[in-house]
């Protein structure tokens, strides 16, 4: 049973920084690599794509509107993935999933922004910037 457990949300005033982290227990996967992701997810709108993480390796794919302020990172010895926000602005508010699924070569990447590649959800964490 695989579970994903988001923490680190809360207010921020635009132009300040939270720290999402993920919890990942009971991961199954039998492939030797992996994708974990962040996604967000405002009111009445779909749930998009923030930043991926390919795993082991490291190799971060970011969403055009947060790179160079946000960025993914992990510690596999504690099985958690981060995001650090930077520069929040107003529009990002919302709910911020995690999210684990396979990797594959899509032309150019590993991991792809697309919620349908992700398997596993967690709950997600609410995050409030004013």
């Amino acid at each position: 049973h695989v579970q994903l457990v988001e923490s680190g949300g809360g207010s921020a005033q635009a132009g300040g920084s939270l720290r999402l982290s993920c919890q990942a227990s009971g991961y199954g996967y039998t492939a030797s690599s992996y994708c974990m992701g962040w996604f967000r997810q405002a009111p009445g709108k779909e749930r998009e794509g923030v930043a991926a993480i390919y795993l082991p390796y490291g190799r971060s794919y970011y969403a055009d509107s947060v790179k160079g302020r946000f960025t993914i990172s992990e510690d596999i010895a504690k099985n958690t993935v981060y995001l650090q926000m930077n520069s929040l602005k107003p529009g990002e508010t919302g709910t911020y999933y995690c999210a684990a699924g396979p990797a594959s070569w899509y032309g150019g990447s590993w991991c792809r922004l697309s919620p349908g590649d992700f398997s596993y959800w967690g709950q997600g964490t609410q995050v409030t910037v004013s």
